[in-house]
C-alpha cells in the first residue's frame, strides 16, 4: 500500500523559504512520477512541482518557476520541494502526490496517491 507522509509546512514571512518533504513508501517509486499541488480555501487545487523519479526530469507551475525547487533522495525515498522567495499567495495546504503512468502530468486527476497535506502560511 502506498503512503505519502508531508512535513516541513509553517508559518514564515513574505520572503522567507521553507523546505517541504515527503517519505514515499509502499511500493518501489523508480517508474513514477511524483508531485506537488497546494490549495488555498476556495480554489481548485494547484500544480506546483513534478519530478520523475528516474532520471529526475522535473516539471513547474508557472507561478512557481524560478521560486521553487522539486528534488528526489533515492537513498531515503523521500522527495523534496524547497520554496525560496515567498509570497503571501503561497499561502495553501500542500499535498505530495504519484502516479506510475504519464510523463510530469499536471493536473490533479491523473494521480492515483496523495498525502494528508501539511499547512503552508507566509505572513506579510
Amino acid at each position: 500500500q502506498v503512503q505519502l507522509v508531508e512535513s516541513g509546512g509553517g508559518l514564515v514571512q513574505t520572503g522567507g523559504s521553507l523546505r517541504l518533504s515527503c517519505a514515499a513508501s509502499g511500493r518501489t517509486f523508480s517508474g513514477y512520477t511524483m508531485a506537488w499541488f497546494r490549495q488555498a480555501p476556495g480554489k481548485e487545487r494547484e500544480f506546483v512541482a513534478a519530478i520523475r523519479w528516474s532520471g529526475g526530469s522535473t516539471s513547474y507551475g508557472d507561478s512557481v518557476k524560478g521560486r521553487f525547487t522539486i528534488s528526489r533522495d533515492n537513498a531515503k525515498n523521500t522527495v523534496h520541494l524547497q520554496m525560496n522567495s515567498l509570497k503571501s499567495e503561497d499561502t495553501a495546504v500542500y499535498y505530495c502526490a504519484a502516479v506510475e503512468r504519464g510523463w510530469l502530468p499536471n493536473t490533479y486527476n491523473r494521480y492515483d496517491y496523495w498525502g494528508q497535506g501539511t499547512q503552508v502560511t507566509v505572513s506579510s
